[in-house]
């Protein structure tokens, strides 16, 4: 019988690879940067809406998704709020899949 606490674990885990399950959503990772200390390298929705050609209530909706997943993060700069990736948890996810899924 599987614990409550590997449970937990494979539904985290599973919420993140649901995240990641859309090409949209790869696409908006391949262009965050992975820290908020170089604001050129930022994007808002705005930004990513005319980078990624879809309008920006369809990007706001998979940025909602991949912070639900704890896959990016995003800080508050000027009246705009811009995104950055995650990478410690993307990373944790990786090695929570082969260890706690793939070698149990």
């Amino acid at each position: 019988m599987m614990s409550l606490d590997v449970a937990v674990n494979l539904d985290e885990l599973a919420s993140i690879y649901r995240a990641l399950g859309d090409p949209v959503r790869l696409r908006i990772l391949q262009l965050l940067p992975v820290k908020p200390t170089v604001c050129e390298a930022l994007y808002n929705v705005g930004e990513l809406s005319d980078e990624l050609g879809i309008p920006q209530p369809t990007v706001s909706h998979h940025l909602k998704i991949l912070r639900q997943a704890g896959v990016i993060r995003f800080v508050k700069k000027c009246n705009s709020v811009y995104y950055y990736l995650d990478v410690k948890r993307l990373k944790g996810g990786w090695a929570e899949l082969i260890d706690d899924v793939v070698l149990k």
